[in-house]
């Protein structure tokens, strides 16, 4: 069995239909930029308020990919 090492970074998704979208988003986004990602934990859920009414779902995610080892 090989070892590995993985990063956990934190990311924020944000979406005015809901909290799966916001974390569809997030990974998404940072998929764009980080290759080989492995998981995604919501860490914690809110929501923006104006006037009364929710405008946007927020997620914060903890995202862990794998580092490539060195050529």
């Amino acid at each position: 069995m090989s070892e590995s090492v993985y990063r956990v970074t934190e990311v924020v998704g944000v979406s005015a239909e809901s909290w799966e979208q916001a974390a569809r988003n997030a990974v998404e986004r940072v998929g764009e930029t980080v290759r080989d990602l492995r998981v995604a934990e919501v860490t914690r859920e809110d929501v923006t308020i104006v006037d009364g009414k929710i405008s946007e779902f927020r997620v914060r995610l903890g995202v862990s990919f794998k580092y490539d080892r060195a050529q």
